[in-house]
């Protein structure tokens, strides 16, 4: 009797460690490649509950999951000879897991290796002007370029993205001081489109004023009540300058018409004076 119950003990054993080694449960985002006697069929197995035959057959978990991999920064030298330490980030994931368990032995070192290269290539093509303004194109290429090389592998790069572009000190103050130029120049361009503006409103109503004289002096009885706002002690008259002028101008080309018949006749005068003494005496 005790020879059964250990035999029965012994079978429950080794059926509990058959069943350990043979089922495999594997999670939603997880694909198990199964090898068989060292061969692999063409689909992967799961999620779920997966029996293999122990020391026949074996498997291999593979992550389906996006895998966020940083692009450790590079020294590069622009298209324009500019020297620059760019660093970037790029997200895959496992398209075909048993591919990516065949033809290739670590898929992270290779695409982290792989992408360090086409980023020195892609940023190197391009001026620093180009790679500090077009970006979301160098994103792209990038992408592109590692997808062709990945496919092979099962894997497919799914975003690209520049994550920081180191200048040097010499080339920061460069660029300040071309900044500052530039805001200075619109400054100026906006002033002298102001300037513009300004004239041709005031030709305007200088051409309003010319048709309409009382316009000109309802804007000095507006002038005035502006003035008197601030209480000021001294009041100024505003009057027209050029007609002012012209009436000056005008007053004295009448003195100097009406002085002018007045000393052409005094010499005369005194002449006649003097014949009549002399036929006098």
């Amino acid at each position: 009797m005790a020879v059964l119950l250990m035999a029965v003990a012994v079978v429950v054993l080794l059926a509990l460690v058959f069943a350990a080694f043979s089922v495999h449960i594997l999670k939603q985002y997880e694909r198990a490649v199964k090898f068989h006697l060292g061969r692999v069929g063409d689909d992967a197995f799961g999620p779920g509950v997966i029996f293999i035959i122990p020391l026949i057959e074996r498997i291999r978990r593979v992550s389906l999951r996006i895998v966020t991999m940083p692009i450790q920064s590079q020294g590069i030298i622009t298209r324009d000879n500019v020297s620059v330490d760019v660093s970037a980030v790029a997200y895959y994931k496992v398209d075909n897991a048993v591919r990516a368990v065949i033809a290739i032995e670590n898929v992270h070192e290779a695409i982290d290796q792989i992408a360090q290269t086409t980023l020195r290539a892609v940023v190197g093509r391009h001026t620093l002007d180009e790679t500090l303004s077009e970006t979301e194109k160098i994103n792209k290429n990038i992408r592109e370029i590692l997808d062709v090389q990945t496919e092979d592998w099962g894997v497919q790069v799914t975003l690209v993205e520049l994550k920081d572009i180191q200048l040097p000190e010499s080339m920061k103050r460069a660029m300040a001081r071309q900044a500052e130029a530039e805001r200075e120049k619109r400054a100026k361009i906006i002033a002298a489109e102001g300037e513009a503006l300004a004239a041709g409103e005031l030709a305007h109503a200088a051409d309003v004023m010319m048709a309409h004289p009382l316009a000109l002096q309802l804007r000095n009885l507006q002038t005035l009540v502006e003035i008197a706002v601030d209480k000021n002690s001294t009041v100024v008259f505003p009057a027209p300058l050029m007609s002012t002028i012209q009436e000056l101008g005008a007053f004295l080309n009448r003195e100097t018409a009406a002085a002018g018949p007045l000393a052409s006749l005094s010499p005369a005068h005194s002449n006649g004076e003097s014949a009549t003494e002399s036929s006098v005496r």
